[in-house]
């Protein structure tokens, strides 16, 4: 998990504890959203991703606009809650793509291409930030 931590953090431009956060954010909304064995694949082929999932907590069910919406799209929000709570971290639109894409390309790389395509193929919106 350092040297994907670490990666993230020079590639997005953050500190390294924001970077973990950030990656057990995307983690735990993948095992909420995500199908369930190639999550499971996934966070197997990252040593310690359990634990930055565990840090990164629950997420908060907002209210007003964002609220109502995540609860008209099934109760979680799917990838617009994903946003909501990397921006309450502290990062950007465009920081949240590079973020995307360096974990996935990461996780292709641990997991593998399949693992990783049947992800994103199972979460709608996931496909425009890797």
């Amino acid at each position: 998990m350092d040297e994907l931590v670490t990666l993230i953090g020079e590639k997005v431009g953050i500190d390294t504890a924001l970077a973990r956060r950030a990656v057990g954010i995307v983690l735990a909304f993948l095992q909420r959203e995500g199908p369930e064995t190639e999550v499971n694949a996934l966070v197997a082929a990252l040593p310690g991703a359990d634990q930055a999932i565990a840090e990164a907590g629950t997420p908060s069910q907002g209210g007003g606009l964002m609220g109502a919406l995540g609860s008209l799209m099934g109760g979680s929000g799917g990838i617009m809650a994903l946003g909501s709570e990397l921006t309450a971290a502290g990062l950007s639109m465009g920081q949240m793509q590079t973020l995307g894409q360096e974990l996935f390309a990461y996780g292709r790389e641990k997991a593998g291409e399949d693992v990783m395509g049947a992800i994103i193929g199972e979460i709608p919106g996931l496909s425009q930030f890797v």
